[in-house]
């Protein structure tokens, strides 16, 4: 029970100072912010491969193909967004 309301404190502090540090970006360093995201959830696809592929059990496979295509969903969203903002910058 105090290792959950530690990691609960730990979430709830980094959720706050999150959106504090967002809510001051201004929005002309949104897009490269987008593309740095995008690398972290790449890392976290690769990170979900190699845990799918050492599991041992069915339940722990069907997590980490969830994993991975909820990843994988995230990462081409990513950069799916992070290319329409470049294109506003694109002369016409």
């Amino acid at each position: 029970m105090g290792e959950m309301l530690i990691g609960l404190y730990v979430f709830v502090l980094a959720t706050l100072a999150g959106r504090e540090v967002i809510s001051k970006v201004p929005p002309t360093l949104h897009t490269p912010l987008m593309s740095g995201a995008n690398a972290i959830s790449g890392i976290a696809l690769i990170g979900a491969l190699v845990v799918t592929g050492l599991a041992d059990t069915p339940w722990v496979k069907v997590l980490g193909a969830l994993g991975i295509v909820m990843a994988t969903i995230n990462v081409v969203g990513g950069f799916m967004v992070t290319d329409r903002m470049l294109q506003m910058f694109r002369k016409r």
